[in-house]
């Protein structure tokens, strides 16, 4: 089993419109609600895909209860932990080609109690699972090195696996807890090295500065330029060619899911957490792929990178 916490979850409304152009009325073409945040998302895909996985998340207002009722009806076990705000609402504008305009509400403010509860609701339901994903930003009022306090946690309650997936000061101040596996995007990569990464070599470079900071492997996702995985075992590069991608929201966490529910780390679970995020930005909105989505057969995995490939201008 796997299991997921999303400290700042959302209700995710994707609107689907023929062109953005700002100052102007849209009608939309497509308008889908889903549950949102970069924890939710890895318990739902790991859930279309037959994995049972219980997200930790917090629950406030009648957005936290719709949000809770739509994760159920996934197939996503959740544990609850109440909270006196209401979960935000974030809205994804999505055009033709796949260009995706995200407007991210803050969230709740979390006081001290109700942090204190989510993390020890997360290391109760840890015990004897898999793998512990702890993903997306911090709502206000949660310390910055929640991640880092929780890795070290669930560390020494002697849980296996802990992966950690966020940006900025709360992912910076989680290297140093030694995750065993980080999945920055090539964004958040070269905002934690402090470097540019503009080619493959860069990105290598910028993997090698997060593992001599605490971070047992990391897995970077690249956009279209597809994913680096830098762990002990290996260095590897892949990639799966999507012809006509649809929204890549949540890509990323589909991404990390496929990885999650490999059998064992390495190559072979990189190709199939490629095929994972392939699928995923081959639906519509934040929908999460299902087992009959992936294409297994059309993933590149390989061994030896251009270190001088430039990477696409477009994440």
């Amino acid at each position: 089993m796997i299991v997921t916490l999303t400290p700042n979850p959302s209700l995710d409304r994707t609107l689907e419109v023929p062109d953005l152009r700002l100052g102007s009325v849209i009608r939309a073409t497509g308008n889908r609600l889903d549950p949102g945040g970069k924890g939710v998302n890895i318990s739902r895909a790991l859930a279309a895909n037959g994995h049972r996985t219980v997200a930790v998340l917090p629950c406030g207002g009648t957005e936290g209860e719709r949000l809770a009722e739509l994760l159920a009806s996934e197939g996503v076990e959740v544990v609850t932990v109440p909270i006196a705000d209401s979960v935000r609402v974030n809205i994804s504008v999505v055009e033709p080609d796949g260009t995706v305009t995200k407007l991210n509400a803050a969230g709740p403010w979390l006081s001290a109690s109700e942090i204190d509860a989510l993390a020890a609701a997360t290391c109760a339901t840890a015990k004897g699972v898999r793998w512990v994903a702890l993903a997306g930003n911090l709502p206000p009022g949660a310390p910055v090195d929640l991640y880092a306090h929780l890795v070290s946690r669930l560390r020494g309650s002697g849980a296996p696996r802990i992966a950690v997936d966020s940006s900025g000061a709360p992912f910076a101040a989680a290297l140093s807890a030694g995750p065993d596996l980080v999945k920055p995007n090539r964004g958040e990569l070269a905002e934690a090295a402090g470097m540019p990464v503009t080619t493959l070599g860069e990105a290598l470079t910028a993997a090698n500065v997060l593992r001599a900071r605490g971070a047992r492997t990391v897995l970077a996702s690249l956009g279209p330029d597809g994913a680096l995985l830098v762990g002990d075992f290996a260095v590897v590069h892949g990639e799966r060619h999507v012809a006509e991608p649809r929204s890549s929201v949540g890509a990323g966490d589909a991404l990390l899911a496929g990885y999650l529910a490999a059998p064992a780390e390495g190559p072979a679970a990189l190709a199939e957490a490629l095929a994972w995020g392939a699928a995923a930005v081959s639906q519509p909105g934040s929908a999460m792929p299902g087992q009959w989505d992936l294409d297994r057969s059309a993933v590149v995995v390989r061994h030896r990178i251009d270190p001088d490939r430039l990477l696409s201008e477009r994440n």
